[in-house]
């Protein structure tokens, strides 16, 4: 298995995904996700990700009556150490871009956005789909396995 080591100073978006491997401790992933977690902690890196990954986080832990994931989640979005960026009318109107011209889904044009407009300089996710982004260091979970 590799490792997810970012440079100091990056600043990263966390898609929905990694997120969920890192409250869920899904095994093939959680290691992974503690290496960023150690370096947001240091203060070596930072993290965004838009308020739309609150939703997409939510909605199992809701579905299933889960309380203490749906703590443990709305603890990590509470958090000062990740970023979370409001999705607006400004926002949107600049991920239409993301849909025409990368033609990809709403919600991942969402995010794509988002990281566009933080100036993120690195993109993790585990949707090889955001592969077409450009400047941006896209990294798949899965190909670090």
């Amino acid at each position: 298995m590799g490792r997810l080591k970012l440079p100091n100073g990056s600043l990263a978006y966390l898609d929905a995904a990694p997120i969920m491997y890192s409250i869920e401790k899904k095994p093939k992933y959680h290691a992974l996700m503690t290496d960023i977690w150690f370096e947001v902690e240091t203060g070596n890196i930072g993290v965004v990700t838009s308020e739309l990954t609150l939703l997409e986080t939510l909605v199992h832990p809701v579905r299933d009556d889960d309380a203490d994931l749906i703590k443990a989640y709305e603890a990590v979005f509470r958090a000062n150490q990740m970023q979370l960026v409001p999705v607006n009318a400004d926002l949107l109107r600049f991920a239409v871009d993301f849909r025409v011209v990368q033609n990809l889904k709403t919600p991942d044009a969402i995010h794509a956005a988002t990281a566009t407009l933080s100036d993120c300089s690195h993109f993790v996710t585990n949707d090889p789909g955001f592969r077409r982004l450009e400047n941006i260091d896209v990294i798949i979970l899965s190909d670090l396995l």
